[in-house]
């Protein structure tokens, strides 16, 4: 069995999912190949994969490599989890933005930053689907790279059907028993939506509905009437941790307001939320009245390298698979023991009253035969209502990749909540045009 990781440069990630499959024993006869553009840092991966390989003393055969079509060859299974850019195009998603007004808390997913992130990764997603499409045309793509429902919808529309994968759902269940101290083990819960807006449509301890609780100990901790005082702060890790019950769970007015406006708790952070609807970023007073504590900056390299050694060491001391579904799906894959995981699949008529091939992220069974995407039916209207106004976006942004119509840039950040809330259609095509200006040498567009 081969597994290919690409864009395994990341310092913490990619070995993270290296620990996953090897928690696993019916995974560890395989070749991971580690492949990234710059080979010192696909290198430094392999170098963290192979000591933890050598530690336990398993048949795993770890390579690096910068030829992305090596890599791919003959895999089983694909997992793409980078970011096209550099350090100089993130400051540029967020810092162009800012100087209209549009203050963005990620800036990776939605809003000008979520777009243009995408336009820059589209050419590298046509060229890897031709690859897999010749090298590998049976592999199970995991996609976990953001913008995660263009970057799904874009590559389905080439040919390759992937999952994405995100944390969200993982997380936010674990931060909500918690809160309403009730023991994980014992919560069911159902989720359906887009990534980063899916919905909790219900949860539950047996029989008993846990969501009057949950609206009554959100409201009285972080209800509109409420006001957040001393925060604990945040920890600048938002990577699921076993056992994590901390996604956030510190300042969360942004997700009770939308749980009490529009009736479900929705996945995503509060922090990363509050740019995807219009109410909460609209001048700095309400921005820190909503969200007082921001993520802070990227840590340094060294920071990043202490992350590595720690959880290396982690692994050294107990090997066991974090929350992540990748390695679970592989194992179920690949022993047949059926699974139930959150996916970002093709919109295939799951979800009605959201649109036709839009990527929706819900439950999906896995066993031997892949990925099988279960279809919850209609949202409750208004949570599909508010859905569309991200895949509004969403769809614009995949048009203009597809198609190399430059005014359907336009179109998406002129459909975004936020950036519509906050400028004219005139400033808005000031701002892209300064932005496509900015971010040239990376766009194919």
């Amino acid at each position: 069995m081969k597994i290919a990781i690409i864009g395994a440069g990341g310092y913490v990630f990619p070995l993270r999912l290296t620990g996953d499959v090897l928690s696993f024993p019916e995974l560890r006869d395989c070749t991971i190949s580690l492949m990234d553009i710059h080979l010192d840092r696909a290198e430094r991966t392999a170098a963290a994969a192979r000591e933890l390989v050598d530690h336990y003393g398993f048949a795993t055969r770890i390579e690096a490599t910068d030829d992305r079509r090596a890599a791919l060859d003959g895999a089983d299974f694909v997992i793409i989890t980078f970011y096209i850019g550099d350090d100089e195009t993130r400051r540029l998603d967020k810092e162009i933005p800012l100087k209209y007004g549009i203050d963005q808390t990620v800036g990776d997913t939605i809003g000008p930053g979520g777009v243009f992130s995408f336009m820059r990764a589209a050419p590298v997603y046509e060229s890897i689907v031709e690859d897999i499409l010749d090298v590998c045309p049976a592999a199970q793509v995991i996609n976990y790279a953001n913008p995660m429902a263009m970057n799904c919808w874009f590559m389905s529309e080439l040919g390759v059907t992937p999952v994405g994968l995100c944390h969200s759902v993982q997380n936010t269940s674990h931060m909500l028993a918690e809160q309403i101290d009730v023991p994980y083990e014992d919560i069911h819960f159902t989720v359906a939506g887009i990534n980063h807006q899916a919905w909790f449509l219900d949860f539950q301890r047996g029989s008993e509905d846990l969501y009057p609780r949950i609206r009554q100990v959100m409201g009285e901790r972080f209800g509109q009437a409420h006001r957040v005082r001393n925060l604990a702060p945040d920890s600048g890790d938002h990577s699921v941790q076993q056992g994590s019950t901390t996604y956030e769970g510190a300042q969360e007015r942004v997700r009770t307001s939308i749980m009490e406006a529009f009736g479900y708790f929705h996945t995503e952070s509060s922090h990363h939320a509050s740019e995807y609807m219009p109410y909460f970023r609209k001048n700095p007073d309400l921005v820190h009245e909503y969200i007082p504590e921001r993520w802070p900056r990227p840590h340094s390299e060294r920071d990043i390298a202490g992350r590595t050694r720690e959880l290396l060491a982690q692994f050294k001391e107990e090997l066991k698979p974090s929350s992540e579904y990748g390695a679970f799906i592989m194992h179920s894959m690949v022993t047949d023991q059926p699974r139930v995981i959150y996916g970002n699949v093709p919109n295939t008529g799951l979800i009605p009253n959201l649109p036709d091939r839009c990527t929706v992220e819900v439950a999906c069974l896995v066993d031997r035969n892949g990925i099988q995407p279960t279809a919850p039916g209609p949202l409750p209207p208004q949570c599909a209502a508010v859905n569309r106004t991200s895949v509004n976006v969403q769809d614009l942004a995949v048009q203009a990749a597809l198609t190399g119509d430059r005014e359907h840039i336009y179109h998406a950040i002129a459909l975004d909540p936020l950036t519509s809330a906050m400028m004219t259609l005139e400033q808005i095509r000031q701002m892209v045009d300064e932005m496509i200006e900015a971010e040239r040498e990376w766009l194919a567009i």
